[in-house]
């Protein structure tokens, strides 16, 4: 057997070859071949124990080695270099890292994490991070970078964009998440929680829906839709665009009903000399609903009303502020409680919006107070609040047409709006013993009175046509069919809405009446309720 076959060549054949080999030998030699078989699984089976030993020894090999071997590093791709090597953050230090050649280049995104060996090698890809600080974006750089911070106690900074970022809408006040390095924005996640105190769409409320404010009515449209119509003779004259105006006087008399009323005209207007359809961006919000107990969350809802503004304005609305009871945020500095210093910021604050603000061609604002005398002179001083516009009680005229407003609107009645509504009026409205209201003490010591209809109020008198309406409703339920609203409806819903005094103070303090009347403060010692007196002879007869 070793003559024909050389050693070199028996060496390189496997056991089972061998003995493949002597079976076929021993054939010739008629050596039976049931004990060679047997021989032969014997050594097959020995051979695969030796290989499944084999590769159990190979694999906890691999895994003592795993275990000796230092931990890999995770850090933050920023970016390749031009001659191949990778810009990584990891723990705090940036390096220059060279990259195995068999990874995807292509794959390795800024703000992607990857592994670093102990020779802080890049030799994998773990991802995007899907956790790190979120931050409010304070100004888009012109390069499209984010400036972040201030705000919360966290430190400025300016980040760059992940690269799926790169053609994302991000605007100031969008908040983001960052990278651990927080040198990333990784993802927007919108913006700050904002209180909803927008308007979807302004009520259609024309001028002529508005009763007993033909001067008021006057003033805003000269203050606010002239320089829209004309703004080539305001250029002409080199005149400037009033910013804003404050709406004063009484309350219930219709100062929130005239500023929705501008937004709604002025849109109307541009329509119809440009024909372009403006949509209107009305933020309405109350004073006391800015104020906030946390340090600078009232300075930042301020900002934030004047940025949502600027942001519908710049895309095509028609953006109107409006800020009801603004004594309540806007007072003057040293006004507040002791120890408050709430107001010393927030007016200063309120300031420096107005200044920003680029005439009416941005944003219109719009103040309205009972209490105008207690507003902060260096927010009325010119070039801030151009307009003061005085909202007054209806007289006796505009309470008719405001009774004929409410009374005209396909209600059921007994007569004409027309006749009902002068009718009650002049019940409203005349001067009687019954009808004494409040009694009046002059510094110079005269006495006088103010009856029911010197405090008449657009409130006031659609309250008291909603009273009439239910007592309508009443007598239809009780008779089983339609009864008309009548005069006497309203005269004892009139009755009614004075006697239960609910639209005034129940105390007889001076300084609370005095915020309900056009009276001067310095001209009257005392304002006190008049007892009730029997009410004057009806005017039912009169239709």
């Amino acid at each position: 057997m070793g003559g024909s076959i050389p050693v070199e060549e028996l060496d390189k054949m496997s056991t089972l070859q061998v003995l493949d080999l002597v079976q076929e030998r021993l054939k010739f030699m008629g050596v039976p071949s049931q004990d060679h078989q047997l021989l032969r699984r014997r050594v097959e089976e020995m051979e695969e124990i030796q290989d499944q030993a084999r590769e159990t020894l190979e694999k906890l090999s691999n895994a003592l080695d795993k275990l000796r071997s230092p931990a890999l590093r995770v850090g933050t791709f920023l970016e390749i270099r031009p001659d191949g090597t990778a810009c990584v953050m990891a723990g705090g230090t940036e390096y220059v890292c060279a990259v195995d050649p068999t990874l995807d280049k292509s794959a390795l995104e800024t703000g992607t994490r990857v592994a670093l060996n102990e020779a802080f090698a890049l030799i994998g890809i773990l991802g995007l991070d899907t956790h790190g600080p979120i931050l409010k974006v304070t100004e888009v750089l012109a390069d499209g970078r984010l400036r972040l911070g201030q705000e919360n106690g966290a430190a400025e900074g300016v980040v760059k964009r992940a690269p799926h970022l790169r053609d994302v809408l991000i605007k100031e006040g969008h908040e983001v998440r960052l990278d651990v390095t927080q040198r990333i924005a990784l993802e927007v996640l919108g913006k700050t929680k904002r209180t909803d105190r927008a308007l979807t769409e302004v009520p259609p409320t024309p001028w002529e829906a508005i009763g007993g404010q033909e001067t008021a009515v006057k003033g805003i449209r000269n203050a606010v839709e002239l320089p829209y119509l004309h703004g080539d003779l305001f250029e002409a004259f080199q005149h400037p665009v009033p910013k804003g105006f404050l709406l004063f006087g009484p309350p219930g008399c219709g100062k929130t009903l005239l500023g929705r009323a501008t937004a709604y005209n002025l849109r109307q207007q541009i329509k119809q000399k440009d024909g372009v359809d403006r949509p209107d961006f009305f933020l309405h919000v109350k004073g006391p609903e800015i104020l906030n107990m946390w340090l600078g969350e009232s300075e930042r809802q301020v900002r934030d009303l004047f940025q949502q503004c600027r942001e519908k304005a710049a895309e095509g609305h028609l953006a109107f502020l409006f800020i009801d009871e603004a004594e309540a945020v806007l007072g003057t500095r040293n006004s507040g409680r002791i120890g408050s210093t709430i107001l010393n910021t927030l007016v200063p604050m309120f300031c420096t919006e107005m200044d920003g603000l680029e005439a009416l061609n941005n944003v219109v604002v719009i103040l309205a107070s009972n209490r105008a005398d207690l507003i902060d002179p260096a927010i009325l001083r010119p070039g801030r609040i151009d307009r003061k516009i005085r909202v007054l009680r209806p007289d006796e005229s505009g309470a008719e047409a405001i009774y004929r407003i409410y009374l005209g609107n396909g209600i059921p009645l007994e007569t004409s709006v027309r006749k009902l509504a002068k009718a009650i009026t002049q019940r409203h409205f005349e001067q009687n013993d019954g009808s004494r209201f409040l009694e009046v003490t002059f510094r110079s010591g005269k006495t006088g009175y103010l009856h029911r209809g010197d405090l008449a109020s657009g409130a006031m008198i659609e309250s008291i046509v909603e009273r009439a309406k239910e007592s309508a409703i009443a007598r239809s339920i009780e008779t089983g069919k339609l009864s008309p609203l009548g005069l006497k409806d309203l005269e004892s819903a009139l009755a009614q809405e004075y006697a239960e005094n609910e639209l005034f103070p129940p105390s007889d303090l001076t300084e609370d009446w005095l915020k309900l009347t056009d009276f001067d403060a310095g001209n009257v010692i005392k304002l006190t309720p008049c007892s009730v007196k029997p009410r004057g002879p009806s005017m039912s007869n009169a239709i």
